[in-house]
């Protein structure tokens, strides 16, 4: 029987060669785009549950209680992972890192820059590496161990092998490698060459591991399955106020590895999200782009149904019951959308280059792996039920008797649901197409924000020892090329903020003024340099009387309440400062985000970058080549290396910019989706009423009218779809813009823009298709009357 189904499916599929193409196309690429969609969706969902543990492994988060500001800190001390590995019956393990670090690493003269996290001895207990060479037990016994990736082991050492060889790091210190792990897959939350252990004998480790109000390090812990977790947080919190008395403004808890990646994002101390958002929107496009091409296969086959009447009245007349011809269909749908199915796997893999350089990733498909033989049976066997549901029921439905004796008539029963479909197509084409462009409208909106300062013509150089000992050598000689206008430097790149702290106190503070403060540390010439305003005051100046003064921008200024804070006196620390400047607010972190206040000392050492403003018109290739040769010869052992700030600045859009792009080719793809359909159903409609449109052209009927005469119908139809999708659109996407504080309003005149622009498409497409039968003589449809 399956076999008898089957055969005749086929048969018809090539009997209708025009009606099978048009739907394969658009279930090709509804599909194509399903599959692409849910291999990223699969890749972000996935993040780090490649670690055998990964549901018992948490990272200690903070949530510091300011009073205008609430927010959650990652960054912990040192001493909390020892102070609490072990104490508590529900942790089997504790760890200490660094963040990820970029260091100089040299072997045989040959240095590169490598990312390494220094770690406590628990690392590899908690985290699961794999150890191609050397052993997890021992990798972290002696401080002057390494354990390097297989691709950094392959980039310095070929083929040879590495374990036992030694590198040097920033010129100055040698590990032996004792342990080579696989590469961290792109779905890892740890991205890394190298890793390192903590040296405890060390000076400045000793000294940190007995700080407990210095924060600038990553804990993570390890519990036993099924542990209280409410318990656990509250063990490590008791710890670290313990040893903390005077940290009044924190409370400490754990957060769940499964959620590091999908829920990264916090607002005034509450987690709101973060890439689940996008893995849901994505997610529903690929539904929405399946459906739209179901639709299509819907509204082709019922607009068939007089063709298909006969035969379901002769087999109806031979015995077949409704069952047998239901399944028929449903063996039709299935057919085409397996045809369809192996058609996108096809492109997939040929577009799959493309589509890892637009999101970034490197994807793969794997057609043997369980998960994809299991979502290929799910999209095939959905996407044939779906499309297949209402032609199978509809046509079935027919009374042979009707058919025939002629007398059978589509009539509403076929129209009205066909009309409704297209409607919901163009309902979520319009939908997609809106979001995409606010998408954009917001993103080009916190671009076009005022950052407080000129990053054009601006470059940031990494400072060290060298470069600080001899920065006033190296500031003369850029002078002299008259290619730089300007030369500071700074203890932070300007694209970052690496230190917060509690605001300075001063004469008249109000009680329980707790305010979160952005720090940096800046030698002369800084707003000169990087084109910032000074509202009030003065710059550094650099004489040693700079040391004892300090700069505010306007948001501390507002957040202070002060009225005239130049010349006021600032307690921070052990120490007195005097304002002696207001500068303007510097878009330093997040450009979705308010500008922290800030507190901006003279420090002439210690800096980590070197910022030099070029002067106008200076090519910035000559200007790079100049300032290679200046800074190897008073930097020589380190390498050169280099970051325009407007780059820099550009990659904080990088998560927006990904969606915008992927969503515009989604959105376009359904639109085409769209009008594969609608081309398919303007002929289907055209070739109904070939008789009636050369009745009309002997009438004396122009092209002209008969082209309106047809497009009205679907005009119409848009223009409901139109009327349904504003409100929905407007809904939605003004919820999503609540989510940034600086954000645009949704224009009306957007939504006539796509209205107009579907129209349109909606009108080129059934004018094509009814062209043809609008220019052709008369006389051929009529001969036969």
């Amino acid at each position: 029987m399956i076999k008898n189904y089957v055969k005749i499916a086929w048969r018809n599929l090539v009997r209708n060669k025009g009606f099978a193409l048009t739907n394969i196309l658009g279930l090709t690429i509804g599909m194509l785009c399903t599959v692409f969609i849910f291999l990223w969706v699969k890749d972000e969902v996935s993040f780090d549950k490649f670690h055998q543990d990964h549901d018992n492994i948490y990272k200690v988060l903070a949530t510091r209680d300011f009073k205008n500001n609430v927010f959650t800190d990652p960054s912990m001390a040192m001493p909390l992972a020892k102070a609490i590995d072990g104490g508590n019956p529900q942790i089997k393990h504790a760890v200490v890192t660094t963040y990820r670090e970029e260091h100089l690493v040299e072997y045989n003269n040959t240095k590169v820059k490598k990312h390494l996290y220094q770690v406590g001895e628990q690392f590899f207990n908690i985290f699961s590496w794999k150890f191609t060479k050397g052993s997890a037990a021992t990798a972290l016994s002696d401080p002057k161990n390494m354990v390097i990736t297989e691709s950094a082991a392959k980039s310095f050492f070929g083929d040879t092998d590495p374990i036992n060889k030694v590198l040097k790091l920033d010129n100055a210190n040698n590990f032996k490698i004792v342990g080579v792990v696989a590469d961290p897959p792109g779905n890892s939350t740890f991205q890394f060459d190298f890793i390192i252990p903590f040296d405890y004998t060390n000076e400045w480790v000793k000294n940190r591991m007995n700080e407990w109000y210095n924060s600038s390090h990553n804990v993570f812990v390890q519990t036993v399955p099924n542990a209280n977790m409410a318990a656990v947080d509250k063990y490590i919190d008791q710890v670290k106020h313990k040893n903390a008395p005077n940290d009044k403004i924190s409370t400490y808890y754990t957060f769940p590895m499964n959620k590091w990646h999908l829920y990264s994002e916090f607002k005034d101390g509450k987690n709101v999200g973060g890439m689940i958002e996008y893995v849901r929107l994505f997610t529903v496009i690929a539904v929405i782009i399946l459906l739209i091409a179901c639709v299509n296969f819907m509204n082709l086959s019922t607009a068939r149904s007089e063709k298909r009447a006969k035969e379901v009245g002769i087999r109806k007349t031979l015995g077949s019951d409704k069952s047998q011809l239901v399944t028929q269909f449903f063996f039709e749908s299935i057919i085409i959308a397996l045809i369809a199915f192996v058609l996108a796997v096809g492109f997939v893999f040929l577009l799959m280059p493309f589509f890892n350089t637009l999101v970034d990733k490197n994807l793969r498909l794997n057609v043997f792996e369980p998960f994809f033989i299991l979502g290929a049976f799910i999209i095939i066997v959905f996407t044939g039920v779906v499309a297949g549901s209402y032609p199978a029921l509809y046509l079935s439905s027919f009374n042979p008797v009707k058919v025939l004796k002629g007398t059978f008539a589509a009539g509403k029963a076929a129209i009205l649901p066909r009309r409704i479909l297209v409607v919901g197509q163009f309902v979520m084409s319009i939908l997609l197409i809106s979001a995409t462009i606010i998408v954009y409208q917001q993103i080009q909106h916190i671009k076009n924000r005022s950052i407080g300062y000129n990053p054009n013509n601006l470059i940031m150089i990494p400072a060290s020892d060298d470069i600080n000992k001899s920065f006033a050598s190296i500031k003369q000689e850029l002078q002299n090329t008259n290619l730089v206008s300007s030369v500071t430097r700074t203890s932070s790149p300007l694209t970052e903020i690496w230190w917060k702290s509690g605001a300075p106190d001063y004469d008249g503070k109000p009680a329980n003024a707790d305010i979160i403060f952005s720090g940096l540390q800046a030698d002369v010439d800084l707003t000169k340099t990087i084109g910032t305003k000074i509202l009030a005051g003065r710059d550094f100046i650099g004489t040693p009387g700079d040391t004892s003064v300090m700069l505010l921008n306007k948001a501390a200024v507002d957040a202070m309440k002060l009225k005239n804070p130049v010349g006021m006196v600032m307690r921070y620390g052990n120490r007195k400062y005097t304002v002696a400047g207001v500068i303007d607010n510097m878009v330093m972190a997040s450009p979705f985000d308010p500008v922290d206040p800030l507190m901006v000392y003279y420090s002439p050492n210690g800096a980590s970058a070197v910022n030099i403003r070029l002067k106008e018109g200076v090519a910035p290739q000559k200007a790079i080549t100049m300032l290679e040769g200046i800074f190897k010869k008073y930097n020589p052992k380190e390498l050169f290396e280099y970051r325009f700030v407007d780059q820099e600045f550009g990659k904080k859009f990088a998560t927006e910019e990904l969606i915008s792009r992927v969503t515009n080719i989604f959105a376009g793809l359904a639109i085409f989706i769209c009008c594969i359909g609608l081309a398919g159903l303007a002929s289907f409609t055209i070739e109904k009423r070939f008789r009636e449109i050369g009745v009309r052209k002997v009438l004396g009927a122009t092209v002209r009218q008969l082209l309106m005469l047809i497009s009205a119908e679907f005009l119409k139809l848009v223009l409901i779809a139109f009327l349904i999708a504003v409100p929905l659109t407007w809904y939605l996407m003004s919820n999503w813009l609540q989510k940034y504080t600086y954000h645009i309003n949704v224009s009306i005149w957007l939504f006539g823009a796509v209205g107009a622009l579907i129209l349109l498409l909606t009108l080129v497409v059934v004018s094509l298709n009814t062209m043809k039968a609008a220019l052709a003589n008369p006389v051929k449809s009529l001969r036969s009357e």
